[in-house]
């Protein structure tokens, strides 16, 4: 069962008819079947439809091509494991015993995954307008945070340009760890700026997935300090 379905349905604002939809969304493969895979994909669909609506209704003066970019820097695996951790959803997962042991719970990925099969499973339990409602709350705080007159830089890039204007040295990465087999890998990479005693393990299905986590973990850093 999940850890605290109660807590969880708090936290998204809705309340499941159907738990063992819940319950599904949050297994992964790693614990048996029925798992999350099949309604991940359904989720993925359903995230990118309505956050195109929210963007579209927002901001009715940009283009496509602005658009379609605003919405994958919000759809990605970044912006999905930012809401997730909101939710406290690493802890609900329900994993195999091999994923508990290498700390799958906190990986990004798998929370990304759990989030969107989640999605999937408010929408199988009471259709379109109640994922959209649970969508346009959790997605709030990040769409209310886009400038439309800036230009959307990846965390690498943005993480140069602060410390470039603070006549700083750049950071430095480095795999940590790659988990897994070679179709389905995770890397862990450690973004060092050492001249702020700032460390930051970001983690992703590539090494340049794991970096741009690991510099958004350390921009969050400086920023709160």
């Amino acid at each position: 069962m999940v850890a605290d379905p109660d807590r969880l349905q708090r936290r998204l604002g809705y309340d499941f008819k159907q738990p063992a939809l819940l319950e599904q969304a949050l297994t992964h493969r790693s614990f048996g079947l029925p798992n999350n895979e099949r309604l991940e994909f359904l989720g993925d669909s359903i995230l990118n439809c309505v956050i195109a609506i929210a963007l579209f209704d927002r901001f009715g003066e940009l283009r496509e091509g602005e658009l379609s970019r605003l919405r994958a820097s919000l759809v990605r695996q970044e912006g999905l494991h930012r809401v997730a951790l909101t939710l406290d959803l690493g802890h609900q997962l329900r994993l195999g015993e091999g994923e508990l042991k290498s700390g799958g719970h906190r990986r990004p990925s798998i929370q990304a995954d759990a989030l969107e099969a989640v999605f999937a499973a408010v929408f199988l339990d009471g259709g379109f307008d109640a994922v959209k409602a649970v969508i346009d709350r959790l997605y709030a705080t990040m769409i209310a945070e886009i400038d439309p007159g800036v230009a959307q830089k990846d965390p690498k890039t943005e993480l140069q340009e602060l410390l470039q204007a603070r006549r700083l040295p750049l950071p430095s990465y480095q795999t940590v760890k790659v988990h897994g087999e070679a179709h389905a890998q995770e890397f862990e990479v450690r973004c060092v700026v050492d001249s702020l005693a700032v460390t930051a393990v970001g983690r992703g299905p590539s090494r340049r997935a794991a970096e741009q986590q690991s510099a958004r973990l350390a921009l969050d850093e400086l920023r709160n300090t």
